[in-house]
């Protein structure tokens, strides 16, 4: 080997390896894959580019929501043993369910307990949605609302499975936006494909594997911004140093990677790593001038809550989420209600004071988004989806309030490809089971995989065996 070669190569392994050892990252076994990433084509032709995902944390009343139960009204205070629906106790659904198999759990029956709001019509196809939800629903006729989802995990590790499909004992898997990245190239190399607003979930609930890649690898996990110009990532240019420094020095560890690269080339940790750092310095102009909102109009602002304090964190985060759809991220995925524990959203007592002011902070924000998407024509090829881990028992818990309910709820999708203002779907009368076309959270995964062109079995890994139920089946009916 030449000197001058050695010399290089041995100073580029000494760069790239404090890098790495700075950031805790070590070589990965040579023999963890033998599987080669997609070429970042679609599999059919697509009908969208590109998906935003607001997920509730907590477990939002479906009840209360998009799926009235006026039954509920008239049978107040009864059991269900004690209402006309007392067949729903022997449900071959309920029996199914993962907690059901804990000897004894549901011997005693809470009281049902009647709708906390009203509901209203909405728009010409008559859907029907919650007073606490009047900005989205004068958005009705966009809508595709499922209303027979359901799940196993009856705690919250569903917010885990709802993104990855699998019960949080089974442990981590790639979320669906991590499948999202790895099976689309990217349309802005500026930017992450894949980007998380608001406060992630809480360690108990998934954590960072809400947004996680696991065994596909760092490169296609989500990356966490700030809908703020002035800090939107952690490694933004420090106090005393320029942007002309710092870009040398990006261009410097570029080089040594490059040629430390040359000794790792199927290394699919240190070759994600080496990305990263490309991408970062990118970011350090791109994204500050995304997260710049102050650019867009004062109606613009008004239409996501920006004027009002309730609605302005989250309504930062919808238009914040808008001008990355438009810059070329690929998923978006939103958090609402992350609180370091279950999730605001979980209200186990006093159902009608929580909620209320929980559904305002994000209604206006979610409606102005959806407007704002029509307008711009974006919602043509944007997929808008919304989500919670479960919904809420038709019976009463502590003080007027509901528990957790994974036996059937409520997901609605908006945009590219979708059927507009529809209903699929049903729970029975009190809103407990999900009895008409069920849909495992996986069905809405592959959904989206979907009208994005991608085929959920094509992308598995052959060294990775995926469950039948893993891949999920699109939901057909809502696919326009």
């Amino acid at each position: 080997m030449h000197r001058r070669h050695f010399l290089a190569s041995g100073l580029a392994g000494i760069a790239l390896a404090h890098l790495l050892h700075r950031d805790g990252v070590s070589a990965a076994d040579p023999d963890e894959h033998n599987w080669t990433p997609p070429d970042g084509k679609p599999h059919f032709a697509p009908k969208i580019k590109r998906v935003i995902w607001l997920f509730m944390v907590g477990g939002t009343s479906h009840m209360e929501a998009f799926d009235p139960k006026p039954e509920l009204n008239k049978h107040d205070g009864k059991t269900i043993a004690e209402s006309p629906f007392k067949a729903a106790l022997d449900s071959p659904h309920l029996k199914k369910n993962l907690r059901e198999f804990v000897p004894g759990l549901h011997k005693v029956q809470p009281k049902l307990m009647k709708m906390q709001t009203g509901f209203k019509k909405y728009g010409k196809s008559g859907l029907e949605v919650s007073d606490w939800w009047p900005h989205v629903g004068g958005m009705a006729d966009e809508l595709a609302v499922v209303r027979s989802m359901w799940t196993t995990d009856n705690d919250h590790g569903a917010q885990l499975q709802f993104h990855t499909g699998r019960h949080a004992l089974e442990g981590p898997f790639p979320t669906i936006g991590s499948w999202i990245r790895y099976g689309l190239g990217s349309l802005n190399d500026a930017l992450p494909s894949f980007v998380v607003l608001g406060k992630p979930l809480a360690d108990c609930c998934g954590g960072q594997n809400g947004h996680g890649s696991n065994y596909l690898g760092p490169e296609y996990a989500g990356v966490p911004l700030v809908a703020d110009p002035k800090n939107p990532l952690p490694f933004l240019p420090g106090p005393g140093q320029s942007g002309e420094r710092q870009r040398d020095q990006f261009e410097l560890i570029g080089k040594l990677n490059s040629m430390a690269a040359e000794r790792t080339p199927d290394d699919p940790t240190i070759r994600a790593k080496v990305k990263s750092y490309e991408l970062a310095f990118k970011m350090q102009t791109a994204v500050p001038e995304v997260m710049n909102l102050d650019k867009e109009s004062a109606e613009v602002q008004k239409l996501y809550g920006l004027d009002q304090p309730e609605t302005k964190e989250f309504g930062r985060l919808c238009l914040a989420a808008r001008r990355l759809a438009e810059q070329g991220v690929r998923f978006v995925q939103i958090f609402h209600g992350s609180n370091g524990g279950a999730g605001a959203w979980d209200a186990h007592s006093d159902l009608a004071k929580s909620h209320p002011g929980l559904c305002k902070q994000v209604d206006k924000p979610i409606a102005g988004l959806l407007a704002d998407l029509k307008r711009t024509g974006l919602l043509e090829d944007t997929l808008v989806v919304w989500g919670s881990e479960f919904g809420r028992t038709p019976g009463a818990e502590g003080s007027a309030g509901r528990d957790h309910h994974p036996y059937g709820f409520s997901v609605w999708l908006a945009g590219g490809g979708v059927k507009k203002g529809v209903v699929h779907g049903a729970t029975d009368e009190l809103g407990f089971h999900a009895v008409e076309d069920r849909h495992y959270v996986t069905d809405l995964h592959a959904t989206v995989l979907h009208l994005l062109g991608l085929d959920p079995k094509r992308l598995a890994l052959p060294d990775r065996k995926r469950l039948e139920v893993d891949f999920g089946k699109p939901i057909s009916a809502i696919l326009g």
